[in-house]
């Protein structure tokens, strides 16, 4: 299991397992917030907790979270739940304490020019925590 808070603690969330892998996308939203992302379902092994403001970007699909007292993002949430109820999300892992993290691998994502992903190149959280 897996813990995150901004960094005031009013915001939390809690992602239960390991991800295989974190995410660095570089779309105009993402790398604005440097977030390094770990997906999954809300109340599907996502569960967040505390007051936030959201912002709907322009394709109306994500619901980017961020605490309202010190900022940080937290997490996305689809705004739409998909056929059968379920509703995406990602959890911002720069939340969380590095210790136990540093060696999940990191997948690059290329939404610049939609050309989605870019092959593994080895890199792990750790080359990312600088």
């Amino acid at each position: 299991m897996l813990q995150g808070s901004c960094h005031c603690g009013a915001v939390r969330w809690v992602f239960d397992g390991r991800p295989d892998s974190a995410t660095a996308c570089n779309c105009t939203v993402c790398r604005r917030y440097a977030a390094l992302w770990a997906y999954g379902y809300e109340n599907e092994g996502i569960t967040v907790s505390g007051p936030t403001s959201r912002y709907v970007r322009g394709d109306q699909v994500l619901g980017f979270h961020f605490c309202n007292a010190c900022g940080c993002m937290a997490y996305w949430r689809a705004l739409e739940a998909e056929v059968g109820g379920r509703r995406r999300m990602g959890v911002n892992l720069r939340l969380a304490e590095p210790d136990g993290l540093v060696d999940i691998p990191v997948r690059r994502v290329d939404w610049l020019d939609e050309s989605g992903g870019l092959p593994m190149d080895g890199r792990r959280i750790s080359d990312f925590w600088v």
